[in-house]
Formats: C-alpha cells, sequence, structure tokens
C-alpha cells in the first residue's frame, strides 16, 4: 500500500487528522437522515467552513495552500462520511476554480475571501439541456450591450445552483468562433432575471441538490472572467481538476464500502462459522481491495503531476474513469456480500451504490474519458 502521508507536510497531515475526527463526529451521523429526508447540506458546508475545506482547493493568499495530494485525502475523508456533502463542497470547488483560472485580481478580491471562509457558496453552471458532454452546443448567449452584457439562457443540472451565492455561467459570446466564442460571467443571486427552478429529484446525493436555472438578466462588464472567448480554456482547466476530485469521491465512498463489507464477512456467521473463511469470499474481497487502490493509484499520479504544474489532462480522464467505474464495481460487490440486509436501508450499502451512479456521468461521463483517453493514445 502507497503511503501517501510521507508526500505531505506536518501541517497537511494533522489537518487531515483532524477532518477525519471531524467528519467522523459531524458529517457521517447525519448521512442516513439527509438521503432520508433529501434537505440541503447546508448545515454540514457551514459546519465545513469552520474547519477550512471550503477554500482547501485554493493557494495561499486565496485559500488553504495545501497539495494537490492534500486536497485528494481531503476529499476522500468528506466523501467517506457524506456523499451528498462532497458533492455541494466539490461543486463549490468547480466555482473558485473558475475564479482563479479565469478571473482577474479584482474579481478574484471580490468572491474568493468569502468563497473560502465558506460566507459565500458558490456553482458552476456549463451543463445545458442540449449541450452536456459538448459545449460546442451551447446555447446560452451573452450579447453585448452598451452597459454590459445581456445574458439569456438555461442551465440544467448545476450542483448547489439555487441556494448559491454566485453562479459561473458559461455562454456564447461569439457563435462563429466555436470554442473560442464562449466567455465566462459571475452571477449574484438575486440579480435581476436570474431564477432558480426546482431541485431535481435525484436517484442518490439526495441532500446535495441539483437545479435547473435560468438567465435572462443584464451583466456589467466587471461581472465577465477574463477576456471574451476565454471560457471554454478555463472550463476545461476546471474540469480537469474536478475530475481528479470526482476520483477523490469515488475512492472515499468505496472505502467505506469494502470497510463494511470486510467487517460484514469477519462477524456474519453462516453454518457456524464466518463468510471470511470461505474462500471465494476472500478472493472478493482481495478483488475489491485491488480495485480500490489501482484507483488511489491513478488519482495520486494525477494528483502529482496537478501539484507540479504539469499538463494533466490525461491523467486526470484516466483517474476519474477508473475510480468511477471502481466504485460502481465495489459497492456493488459489498451490497451483494450482504445479501439480503444490503438492499435494505438499515444498512448504508444501497445509499453508497446509488450515491456513486452519477460518477459515471458527470464531469464528463465514463464515454467522454474514453474518447479523450483514446485521442491522447492515437496523437
Amino acid at each position: 500500500m502507497i503511503d501517501l502521508f510521507h508526500m505531505l507536510t506536518d501541517e497537511e497531515r494533522a489537518f487531515l487528522a483532524m477532518l477525519s475526527r471531524f467528519c467522523a463526529a459531524e458529517i457521517a451521523p447525519k448521512a442516513a437522515a439527509t438521503d432520508a429526508t433529501a434537505r440541503f447540506v447546508a448545515p454540514q458546508i457551514k459546519a465545513l467552513a469552520e474547519t477550512g475545506m471550503l477554500g482547501a482547493n485554493l493557494p495561499e493568499p486565496w485559500g488553504a495552500g495545501i497539495s494537490a495530494q492534500a486536497l485528494l485525502k481531503a476529499v476522500e475523508i468528506v466523501a467517506g462520511a457524506c456523499g451528498s456533502t462532497v458533492s455541494a463542497l466539490t461543486a463549490h470547488y468547480l466555482a473558485t476554480d473558475s475564479l482563479l483560472h479565469g478571473g482577474d485580481d479584482a474579481i478574484r478580491a471580490r468572491y474568493l475571501p468569502a468563497a473560502a471562509a465558506g460566507t459565500s457558496l458558490g456553482a458552476f453552471a456549463l451543463t445545458e439541456p442540449n449541450a452536456g458532454s459538448d459545449p460546442a452546443d451551447m446555447r446560452s448567449r451573452a450579447t453585448r450591450t452598451p452597459q454590459g452584457y445581456h445574458l439569456k439562457g438555461r442551465k440544467c443540472f448545476i450542483s448547489n445552483g439555487g441556494v448559491a451565492d454566485f453562479v459561473v455561467v458559461y455562454a456564447v459570446t461569439d457563435p462563429a468562433a466555436g470554442h473560442r466564442g464562449i466567455s465566462a460571467f459571475v452571477v449574484d443571486k438575486g440579480t435581476p432575471g436570474f431564477t432558480p427552478g426546482r431541485a431535481e429529484q435525484t436517484m442518490g446525493l439526495r441532500g446535495g441538490h441539483v437545479w435547473e436555472l435560468d438567465f435572462d438578466c443584464h451583466l456589467p462588464e466587471t461581472q465577465r472572467l477574463g477576456q471574451e472567448g476565454s471560457g471554454f480554456k478555463t472550463a476545461m482547466k476546471v474540469l480537469d481538476a474536478g475530475r481528479v476530485e470526482v476520483a477523490a469521491m469515488c475512492i472515499g465512498i468505496a472505502q467505506q464500502a469494502l470497510d463494511l463489507a470486510t467487517q460484514w464477512a469477519k462477524t456474519r456467521i453462516i453454518g457456524g462459522a464466518p463468510l471470511a473463511d470461505r474462500q471465494g469470499i476472500r478472493w472478493q474481497l482481495a478483488d475489491m481491495a485491488l480495485d480500490l487502490q489501482s484507483a488511489r493509484l491513478l488519482a495520486l499520479e494525477a494528483a502529482r503531476q496537478r501539484q507540479n504544474h504539469e499538463r494533466f489532462s490525461l491523467a486526470a480522464s484516466m483517474a476519474k474513469l477508473h475510480a468511477s467505474e471502481m466504485a460502481h464495481r465495489v459497492t456493488d460487490a459489498a451490497l451483494q456480500l450482504h445479501g439480503g440486509y444490503g438492499y435494505t436501508r438499515d444498512f448504508p450499502l444501497e445509499r453508497l451504490a446509488r450515491d456513486v451512479r452519477i460518477m459515471r456521468i458527470y464531469e464528463g461521463s465514463s464515454e467522454i474519458q474514453r474518447n479523450i483517453i483514446s485521442a491522447y493514445q492515437l496523437s
């Protein structure tokens, strides 16, 4: 097993130990009730803000300034406690990463301190009803006016969208320029013409809500991130980071499933002996551990490249693809090992299986990741 902790500073190790204790005491005990009630995880996010996690993805002076490897482990810890909470947290990261990569110092200074402190929650609005995997199909338009821009369009499946204090919205400013005609804007909560719809009723991550958002609003030019036409480049940088964080989410949930399966195998008595005495069960656990560790190594490599400021798009796609497929296999195997008990809500396995299902779809589906990886292979 790889020793992540030797890669970290003493301060990072202390931070992760504190975060692990905090999540075990304050986040994990609420996970089942959050899933049952489908209430948005606002209290958990507020509590996490006190640990510094809402700015953990940001460098100093904006945020905690921890390494990419430490961030990977931190996201895994939160995911192991509650999938809904980590989904809202990482959606916030997509928004603040957009500001970090796309914005100038003035707009960063306006938004990032409050976002890192957790007094302002962000959302990232890229997906549309007719533009998911390919942003070139985007129909939202930001048209120049004497006062700035008129933004008009609809976004869907936007995590945090209906409760966020600010939303980073991607829209077409030059329809003839393709990807180079996409720009990014920051839209504040309460902006006239910005209307959140209802929260979607989802299969899993039921406390990490996604919304449809409608925009028909005027924005000053100061709300644009970077130069006009730079939005696609910003979004791709943000998604690279987001895919590594999705991998960490998958690893955290899958680790919880494997831990539960291991404990069940040790204590469940069938025919006078624990399940763990059976070779078939032992091999299942071995395969699950192998699958999980390989995903962790791929994610660590992506985090290493990110930390060293290398181009990590390929590593991020590999990590995201393998981890999301792995989490499906591991949670399903853990549920199966529990038999009928795993299918009940008295045990967390069915919730974990539902929570990981979206991981193979968002931040670029498994099929899109295969396209990216094969494009590198064939280039």
